[in-house]
């Protein structure tokens, strides 16, 4: 119980403190954090949080990042379920606060129609920056896998374990950085279902994309690390 806990509040921060930077903080005229401070927001619920919890639960806060380690050989089969049901809970209740706050202004509304609503991830016609379907599969499929690549690196136990955090920030940082104009970023399915929910409309349906992709890529950074890079006892 105490995993599970740890990665519903692991999850939460996640979302709520990128989720919410996006929402509350990138579009002030001339004050706002722009997409490089969502990036570093996002960075930061990450590192902050494996500190806080990771030594509980492992620090997944993402379904990819659980599949990628079971792919790796780190995770036990019978806990992917529970981790995953916990990492969508903590996103959706995080959702449900940034919902209630943002609903404290005078004229809030979500357009499902409109790129990045809600801070939602989309492609096509809800990509922020108008990419295709095809392009925002194949981002969202290598950033998880490198994501999963530097996370089982850095955790390894021939790794210095102590800066683990930083590197899995920071590489959460860069990813964004990246992919902010093609999907809003993902690598986080959910992350994803938590604001598609609340922004509805086409967002629910391109969901699937969301889940697929970063599972998908997590799996081969598993399998890639395991089999490839891991070092092996002497």
């Amino acid at each position: 119980m105490k995993k599970l806990l740890a990665e519903f509040f692991g999850t939460f921060w996640l979302v709520f403190g990128g989720c919410g930077s996006a929402l509350f903080a990138a579009g002030i005229p001339d004050l706002g954090i722009g997409f490089a401070g969502v990036a570093l927001a996002f960075g930061l619920t990450v590192l902050t949080m494996a500190y806080a919890v990771g030594h509980i639960s492992g620090g997944h806060f993402n379904p990819a990042v659980s599949f990628g380690l079971w792919a790796g050989g780190r995770f036990a089969t019978k806990d992917l379920a529970p981790y995953i049901i916990s990492q969508v809970v903590g996103g959706l209740t995080a959702a449900g606060a940034l919902y209630y706050i943002a609903s404290g202004r005078e004229g809030f509304a979500i357009d499902p129609t409109s790129a990045g609503a809600f801070a939602a991830n989309g492609y096509a016609e809800l990509s922020p920056e108008g990419y295709s379907m095809a392009a925002a599969f194949v981002t969202e499929l290598l950033l998880t896998m490198f994501f999963l690549l530097i996370i089982l690196g850095a955790t390894d136990k021939f790794a210095n374990s102590g800066f683990a955090g930083i590197a899995i920030g920071l590489g959460l940082t860069l990813i964004h950085l990246i992919s902010i104009p093609i999907t809003n970023t993902s690598v986080n399915p959910a992350r994803s279902t938590s604001q598609a929910l609340f922004a509805g409309g086409d967002y629910i349906p391109q969901l699937w994309l969301f889940w697929t992709a970063p599972i998908i890529g997590a799996i081969i950074a598993g399998f890639i690390y395991k089999n490839l890079l891991q070092k092996k006892e002497a």
